[in-house]
């Protein structure tokens, strides 16, 4: 691929087509990586959680925060706090288990204040990811296997 060149997607907007791993980092051209997730799809809440909880599972939190990125700009904006929490969350997973303990830190507790005190729609366990994030935080700098670290976003 040309350098000089940025890869667009089909809109012409910027979009590295560099394949990507299962944390989302980028790869070398050519090389196999994690299929994405399609951008811009519009699921029940249902559907959003058994797809997030099945990325989280598999070890792919950067593709779970990319199915509440989707929810959050999709649904109702009263629940915007709700799924742009769940995102940050994810994405704080994502950092600490790529190594990036402190930034993994700072998007758990940021994910944990926006979801706190929100009510327990659709079954969210709201109150057990707050604990969840606020732990795992403390200790972001030592994990290493996102799927050992997947929270459950059910209550239970």
């Amino acid at each position: 691929m040309d350098s000089t060149r940025r890869d667009r997607d089909e809109e012409g907007r910027a979009r590295s087509a560099r394949p990507r791993d299962g944390l989302g980092r980028p790869l070398p051209y050519g090389v196999e990586g994690v299929p994405r997730q399609p951008e811009g799809v519009v699921r029940t809440p249902a559907q959003t959680l058994r797809e997030a909880q099945r990325l989280l599972d598999a070890g792919m939190p950067f593709h779970a925060h990319e199915v509440f990125e989707d929810a959050w700009k999709t649904g109702p904006s009263g629940e915007r706090d709700l799924w742009q929490g769940l995102a940050q969350l994810a994405v704080g997973l994502t950092h600490a288990a790529r190594g990036n303990g402190p930034g993994g830190a700072r998007l758990l507790l940021r994910g944990a204040d926006r979801i706190s005190g929100q009510p327990d729609p659709y079954g969210i366990d709201v109150r057990g990811l707050v604990r969840w994030a606020r732990e795992l935080a403390e200790r972001a700098e030592a994990v290493t296997d996102a799927a050992a670290e997947a929270p459950r976003l059910l209550a239970e």
